[in-house]
């Protein structure tokens, strides 16, 4: 059962901070499409930057996090799980942040205006079912 309190406790920082690192990401990009710094011709390379990004944001924000978290409940393992799933979920972040609007650009949808509620919805899926996915996995809960 105390694995099951700390995974509560845990949750929002997952979905949290992923949601922080997709609004970045977003933020940045469709103000680059806004001053047509971003075209066809550059988008993957910056498609690649900003994943890059995210991997190190999330690299170093699961050292932190996960030590901590392991501390705190005085379990390494959760300090763990939670440590892969800010990794997965601040890289999804970023993926999300960036192709949301640029494929709501590509549809002549004002990617200003529509892209918050897609990258919170997929930055806090993909961050609740990694955390509870590893941690499931991991403690063989039923």
């Amino acid at each position: 059962i105390e694995h099951i309190v700390a995974l509560a406790v845990l949750m929002p920082i997952v979905a949290g901070m992923g949601g922080n690192a997709g609004s970045q990401t977003m933020t940045v990009t469709v103000r680059a499409l806004a001053t047509r710094d971003l075209d066809i011709y550059n988008s993957a390379r910056i498609i690649r930057r900003e994943l890059g990004v995210g991997f190190i944001n999330g690299v170093v924000f699961a050292v932190l996090i996960g030590m901590v978290a392991g501390f705190w409940f005085r379990d390494p393992n959760l300090g763990g799980i939670i440590a892969a799933a800010m990794i997965i979920n601040m890289f999804a972040a970023a993926l999300a942040g960036i192709l949301i609007p640029l494929v709501l650009d590509r549809f002549k949808i004002d990617p200003a205006v529509a892209s918050a509620v897609f990258v919170t919805t997929v930055t806090d899926c993909v961050g609740f079912f990694a955390f509870l996915g590893l941690a499931t996995w991991w403690f063989r809960v039923p």
